[in-house]
């Protein structure tokens, strides 16, 4: 799983952000403030950070651009506020910012966010065609802003039609099964929910494609 950098200058948010990443499989470290985060992000490495936009010393946006202009934004960071305009979400996100998440954030938010990052990061480590971030949309409801990113066009691969029907229709369904193998890091309650089948069926056909269940985890 990813290696998730978390900062915020509230312990509440930061307890319960690592809850929730934990939960999932994530390993979570934490800064409170601009001076532990430049610190955690060398040390750890982070696949993904979760950046507060005002704290005590640096503000999020201006660490963001501290990253951005020393080419040491080399992870997809996800901001976060409770008190931003649209006006900063918008500036965030042109300085490279990957997605913006207005406080309270739901469960449901954080981790939709997250997996689009994440995923975004496998491709770009994958040197596959990453999902596009360049037309970004802000959303207001209940005076509330979030900025995320668009979900990435689905992985491509062209198909030969001079083979037996059979051995194309294989071909494409072991590309379909890893894609969605990636896409939700192994788990194989969600590929079964996304590719609806029961869970027994899709390990009887990952077997007949000779696809490994556990190919899809980030380590």
């Amino acid at each position: 799983m990813a290696n998730i950098l978390v900062v915020d200058d509230e312990l509440g948010i930061r307890d319960l952000l690592c809850e929730i990443l934990n939960d999932e499989g994530h390993t979570v470290e934490l800064a409170e403030n601009a001076a532990q985060a430049r610190a955690a992000r060398l040390r750890y490495a982070p696949d993904l950070v979760l950046l507060d936009i005002w704290m005590p010393d640096t503000d999020g946006v201006t660490l963001l651009k501290e990253w951005s202009v020393t080419s040491a934004l080399t992870m997809p960071v996800i901001m976060m506020s409770g008190h931003a305009t649209i006006d900063t979400a918008v500036e965030a996100t042109r300085i490279g910012a990957f997605a913006f998440l207005e406080k309270p954030i739901t469960m449901q938010k954080l981790l939709k966010a997250v997996e689009q990052a994440l995923t975004h990061l496998l491709y770009s480590r994958l040197t596959l065609p990453a999902p596009a971030k360049s037309h970004q949309s802000s959303v207001t409801k209940d005076n509330k802003t979030e900025v995320l990113p668009p979900v990435g066009p689905s992985n491509t691969k062209s198909f030969l039609f001079d083979k037996p029907l059979r051995e194309g229709r294989d071909e494409y369904e072991k590309s379909y099964f890893e894609y969605h193998m990636f896409q939700e890091n192994g788990s194989m309650s969600r590929v079964a929910e996304k590719t609806g089948l029961e869970r027994t069926h899709l390990y009887r056909k990952l077997k007949q494609l000779g696809l490994d269940p556990t190919r899809g985890r980030r380590t």
